[in-house]
This record gives structure tokens, C-alpha cells and sequence, in this order.
């Protein structure tokens, strides 16, 4: 009897290796191919206006159905008509009307293959065409957020906040807008409270 629970449980212990093993082979994944390899991200300056993409199509003649009246796009100085990606920087676009309809310089990158420009730093202008970059903020916790949504801290609102800013040298020699940029002075932060 002792010989044959023993026996059982070498086949138990010997049947479940086997079978963490064929799990690990399915869990592993396979070697990325070529194609899908990572490709380095080249950050460029683009310019233009973010807008809802109706507006965008129907001023080329095309009109489009409701499915996509929330879409954004940059309607770059080149005349392209650019996606944006609904990501981690690019969703307060779709969420504050405040951002959109007014001349941006967005340092952002797109992948190869896809027509999404992905956004790592927002700046809008003010009225004396003095560059401004956008985020949200959180004055009691001094947290920096890029979507409207209460402060993972504390919890409390925060406001849109602009900084005058200069564009950072690793852009400046990909910059296409022949304007000259604005003398980036520290002098003041404009701010607002979000509103839902």
C-alpha cells in the first residue's frame, strides 16, 4: 500500500512539472520579430491648432458621421490633419475645450506605421504670443497631473496651470514654426480651476 501512495505521488509530482513546464513555454512570450522590435522614438516639435476632427474634414469637404465627433487632431501649420492618441498626455485634449482652437506647439512623436502622434509636452500662447507650457496642478500636494481629474493625493480639484516656458534643446534643431520663440522669462503662472 505504502508503494502504491508513493507511486501516486511521484505520477502527481511528475504530471504537475510537466504541466508548469507547458505553462511556462505558453507564458513565455516569443522573440519579438523585426517588424515589431522597438523602435527608437524620435521627439519632433509640431505645430498647428488641436481640434475636433469633424471640424478638420468638413473644411477639406468631407463630412462625417457622430461615431466621430469626439476624435482630436492637430491640424498642423503643414496642412497635415494628425490623430491624437488618447494616452497618458494626449487625453486632455479630449477632455478640456480649453486646449483646442488656439495655436499649439505640441513635442511629440509618432510610430512607425501609425498615423497616432503621441504627446510628451503640451505649450499653448497667450495673447502676447508668449509660449506656455500646460498641465494640471494640485497646490497642496505640489503634483503635476495631465488630465483633468481630482489629485491622486489629497484628492481635491486641481487647475489648469501655464508656465512660460522655452522649448527644450532637443527640440530646437528639429523645430519647423519659422516664428522666433518667445524669450522664455520666468515671470508668471497663469492658472484656472478645472471645471467637469
Amino acid at each position: 500500500m505504502a508503494r502504491l501512495v508513493f507511486g501516486t505521488l511521484i505520477i502527481c509530482i511528475f504530471a504537475g512539472r510537466l504541466q508548469a513546464d507547458d505553462a511556462a513555454k505558453t507564458l513565455t512570450p516569443a522573440a519579438p520579430s523585426k517588424s515589431s522590435a522597438k523602435q527608437p522614438i524620435e521627439k519632433k516639435l509640431f505645430a498647428g491648432k488641436v481640434v475636433l476632427l469633424p471640424q478638420a474634414l468638413k473644411r477639406r469637404g468631407i463630412t462625417v458621421a457622430e461615431e466621430m465627433k469626439n476624435q482630436v487632431v492637430l491640424e498642423a501649420t503643414d496642412g497635415e490633419v494628425i490623430p491624437i492618441a488618447a494616452d497618458w498626455r494626449g487625453r486632455a485634449f479630449f477632455q478640456d475645450k480649453r486646449l483646442r482652437d488656439r495655436k499649439v506647439e505640441l513635442v511629440a512623436f509618432r510610430r512607425k506605421g501609425l498615423p497616432y502622434l503621441q504627446i510628451l509636452v503640451v505649450y499653448i500662447f497667450d495673447k502676447k504670443g508668449q509660449r506656455l507650457e500646460v498641465d494640471y496642478y494640485c497646490d497642496i500636494c505640489e503634483i503635476a497631473l495631465y488630465e483633468i481629474k481630482p489629485c491622486e493625493c489629497c484628492q481635491d480639484p486641481l487647475h489648469i496651470r501655464f508656465r512660460p516656458a522655452v522649448l527644450p534643446d532637443y527640440v530646437k534643431k528639429t523645430r519647423t514654426n519659422k516664428k522666433p520663440a518667445s524669450n522664455g522669462s520666468k515671470k508668471s503662472v497663469t492658472r484656472e480651476r478645472v471645471k467637469k
